[in-house]
């Protein structure tokens, strides 16, 4: 098959890759950059379980081709905590709030609440199940992730910031600026 080369942004960090043209972005993301945070459950993106941003939205990484990102910013759950390893309000929140279980759901919640609180940074419970709706979880029963979201909110108001992941420059140190 005809490959082609991409150049993207990842975390902040300049990727340049070449691909064949059926690679989704979420295994482009974990076989060529390493970054296993973002997971494949159903490939048919009804789970969210690949959840990350392209371009600042957030997007199913199983149904978006890793050439469809060519010349694009993404972020993923490895984006998110400061470079300092201090977790964003969002991680917090989750921990604090027992909202994880298995934990094979919580990177595409973590990147599916970001982009929720940082488009609406007081959200109902009603706003947050909407929100969230995309992203399956067969573990917690979703009271503890609601109530997450609430106590991420109330963190960044408190002076956390939703917007993480940025691009930044600082992406973790195993992604590589070229990649073969």
């Amino acid at each position: 098959m005809h490959e082609m080369p991409v150049e993207l942004t990842v975390n902040g960090r300049p990727v340049e890759a070449v691909v064949e043209p059926r690679v989704a972005l979420a295994d482009f993301l974990r076989e060529r950059c390493g970054l296993t945070g973002t997971h494949l459950g159903c490939e048919h993106g009804a789970c969210g379980a690949c959840t990350v941003w392209l371009g600042g939205q957030a997007v199913r990484g199983c149904l978006v081709f890793a050439v469809q990102a060519d010349g694009m910013a993404v972020d993923t759950v490895e984006g998110v905590a400061g470079a300092d390893g201090v977790l964003s309000p969002v991680q917090t929140a989750m921990r604090e709030c027992h909202a994880l279980q298995c934990g094979f759901c919580t990177p595409g919640f973590v990147m599916s609440i970001t982009a929720l609180l940082r488009d609406n940074p007081a959200p109902t419970d009603d706003e947050i199940r909407e929100g969230l709706s995309g992203n399956f979880c067969r573990c917690t029963g979703y009271q503890g992730i609601v109530n997450a979201v609430h106590r991420a909110a109330e963190l960044i108001n408190q002076g956390g910031t939703p917007q993480a992941p940025v691009p930044n420059g600082q992406a973790p140190a195993e992604v590589g600026t070229t990649i073969t």
